[in-house]
């Protein structure tokens, strides 16, 4: 299998090598911007991180304190902000600054919508202490749009109290998910083993690069998708068979997103899922009697090993529109950096875009976030890097493929096939 672990062998270099203190030489903010009466708009994403509010509550009281500015924050659902964004740049009416996934930055770059952030962070010396796989993904024609905020990497989380019941232990390879998903089906009938939701697509492309395929890799001036492949196809298989041949999941899930299934494990619903770092703290919010009774592993390889995750996460990006550049800057200097950092990935579970911030988190003995650190460090991939990779997100290229499968539409053989047709027609602008 290839690798195309570009953020991963710097991250784990920024991890474990760094000696700088939390917060590095900047506690956030630089204090130089008096906007005394004006009003900064923010668009922050929601939907499977726990509740921010009180938090930006207090990050809006410092901005205040520190610029004299008000903060104005919308809170977004990151299944309805492609098409908003779209909407927003095609009408000129974007936010100041907003939350923008990895895979989003360079496509609004290229759309001319966000401002170049480079100057402003070698003014603040931050440049040698920003997490390189974020930088790279913020990147854009050698301009930086993307100012790291935090990453993420999804694992399998799962019901420490019924695998203890059940004496069972947490899966290492692809047969060990299937034989704790039989003993749980078997004991649990009215609990989803492993839960295959249809429109959550970072949650399909692991077993795809298990198997060894790809999503899609640059040939020459094209991209070609691999989705097509036979090694692709034997990784979609396996997790779709999770539902249809093991009944391991629910026709209904068919429709769900990363949410439903969050939804559905902090309501006792499921015993086994991938979901992400940032979802064990959500959990507890959203059901407190859960709390110890849950834990966490890396993705199994189809035969032992780490299965690679998307190493995702989000920017703070300052769009073209925003009037107050200076302004719009100390609002992510203050996020991204120091205190108010650190804290976010304490609430939240991310991990800081700091490398300063980075390493002490990666240290940490917590049982919910060490499987996540190594699955990010030693099992950490990147989608491809270009603007065109957020379109086919937002056409759901990969989504709709698994749907096709899990109801009975196509053949997994058909549907891979359609999907790297369409992926390719798209990445290629055609």
């Amino acid at each position: 299998m290839k690798k195309r672990l570009l953020p991963v062998a710097v991250l784990a270099t920024a991890a474990f090598g760094l000696t700088a203190c939390a917060g590095g030489s900047n506690e956030g903010g630089g204090g130089d911007v008096n906007a005394e009466g004006e009003t900064l708009t923010v668009w922050i994403m929601e939907g499977t991180n726990p509740d921010s509010e009180a938090f930006f509550d207090e990050v809006g009281d410092a901005f205040t304190e520190q610029t004299g500015a008000e903060l104005d924050v919308e809170f977004v659902q990151w299944a309805d902000a492609h098409d908003r964004f779209v909407t927003s740049i095609a009408g000129g009416t974007t936010p100041d600054v907003a939350e923008t996934g990895t895979t989003w930055t360079a496509e609004f770059a290229d759309a001319g919508a966000l401002a170049p952030i480079g100057d402003y962070v070698d003014e603040a010396d931050l440049s040698d202490d920003l997490v390189e796989g974020l930088v790279e993904s913020g990147t854009y024609e050698d301009e930086l749009y993307g100012m790291p905020w935090y990453a993420g990497v999804r694992s399998l989380v799962y019901r420490s109290d019924i695998f203890e019941e059940l004496g069972l232990e947490a899966p290492t390879s692809w047969d060990e998910i299937v034989a704790a998903g039989e003993a749980i089906k078997a004991a649990h009938p009215e609990m989803m083993a492993f839960a295959v939701p249809g429109d959550a697509e970072f949650l399909v492309y692991p077993w795809v690069w298990a198997a060894g395929g790809e999503i899609s890799e640059k040939d020459g001036d094209e991209w070609a998708s691999g989705l097509a492949s036979e090694e692709s196809q034997e990784g979609v298989k396996f997790y779709t068979d999770l539902a249809l041949q093991h009944g391991f999941s629910s026709a209904g899930a068919t429709t769900w997103k990363e949410t439903d299934v969050l939804d559905n494990f902090s309501q006792g619903n499921i015993a086994m899922a991938l979901m992400g770092s940032w979802t064990p703290s959500a959990i507890v919010e959203k059901n407190a009697e859960l709390e110890g009774k849950f834990a966490a592993t890396p993705i199994p390889g189809k035969d032992g090993g780490i299965a690679p995750s998307v190493l995702g996460g989000s920017h703070l990006s300052m769009f073209e529109t925003a009037e107050n550049k200076d302004l719009a800057w100390e609002f992510m200097q203050l996020m991204t950096t120091g205190e108010f950092a650190a804290k976010w990935g304490e609430q939240s579970g991310y991990f800081p875009g700091q490398t300063s911030l980075l390493e002490e988190t990666m240290n940490s003995d917590d049982p919910l976030v060490t499987p996540f650190a190594t699955q990010m460090v030693d099992g950490g991939a990147s989608p491809p890097v270009t603007p065109k990779f957020g379109a086919v997100q937002a056409k759901k290229t990969t989504n709709t493929a698994i749907q096709a499968i899990l109801s009975g539409q196509k053949t997994v053989e058909q549907a891979m096939t359609d999907a790297a047709a369409e992926m390719d027609e798209i990445m290629n602008g055609n």
